[in-house]
């Protein structure tokens, strides 16, 4: 099936802060009257790796799929590179949420969502999707692929650093770039992590159909995190397939 391509950029305004931009794309073939909205991960984007071709076969498939990057992810203007290290730095939990929600607004502005509509998450933009479907009736179902199970993921060792230091570095494998995580997001987590941020308690109220997948030989995040998801959910069908990576 045929679609059309619409890209999109959205800037939100953090009144003293600097504007935050969210770029994406929509494809929307003839006639679809569904949607996916997709969420990359933590050092991911909207044309990194899967993606794509997730997007694409979901279009073929007759739904409408959109997939944008994340005002922290990093990526700059030419949708392929980490040339905006300090929208990185910054970067938090509720400000992805934030972003998802002015994604959604502009689907629905432009007619891409009408009514209910999917959310697919990979990785950290798991997390982000099912804390999101917890708190909106409209996701009417849900797919998570290599999903964090909680939003606290740093050993004692780290912090301490972290607090001395007021950032930790993070290297992407895939490109050796090296960027400074600010101690927003640690204190963000600190502060709302047993409440708004908790993603195991969003994952037991998640009553749609719930696709969830982890990769046998997930080098990044344990298998364990989608069997935790798997317990937890009332209509998750839990798949775990061999010989398949972080990236998938």
């Amino acid at each position: 099936m045929s679609f059309e391509l619409e890209e999109f950029e959205l800037w939100r305004d953090e009144g003293d802060e600097k504007p935050l931009v969210i770029r994406g794309e929509a494809r929307l073939p003839r006639d679809a009257k569904e949607t996916v909205v997709i969420c990359h991960g933590f050092k991911g984007f909207a044309r990194f790796s899967f993606f794509p071709y997730v997007a694409e076969q979901l279009a073929e498939a007759g739904l409408r799929a959109i997939t944008f990057d994340f005002s922290g992810s990093g990526i700059g203007e030419d949708r392929e590179n980490f040339t905006n290290k300090d929208a990185f730095t910054h970067n938090t939990y509720l400000q992805e949420l934030a972003d998802l929600d002015a994604v959604i607004s502009e689907g629905k502005v432009n007619g891409w969502i009408d009514g209910g509509y999917g959310l697919f998450g990979h990785s950290r933009g798991g997390g982000i999707a099912i804390l999101h479907a917890a708190r909106d009736s409209n996701v009417k179902a849900l797919a998570t692929w290599a999903a964090i199970s909680s939003t606290n993921r740093w050993p004692p060792e780290i912090v301490a650093d972290w607090r001395q230091r007021g950032f930790i570095d993070i290297e992407n494998a895939r490109t050796k770039d090296v960027i400074p995580l600010s101690i927003e997001i640690l204190r963000e987590v600190e502060e709302h992590g047993e409440t708004g941020l908790n993603i195991a308690s969003a994952a037991a109220r998640i009553g749609v159909p719930w696709l969830i997948v982890h990769g046998a030989d997930d080098e990044t995040l344990n298998v364990s995190e989608g069997r935790r998801l798997a317990a937890l959910a009332k209509r998750g069908d839990f798949f775990v397939p061999k010989g398949v990576n972080h990236s998938f």
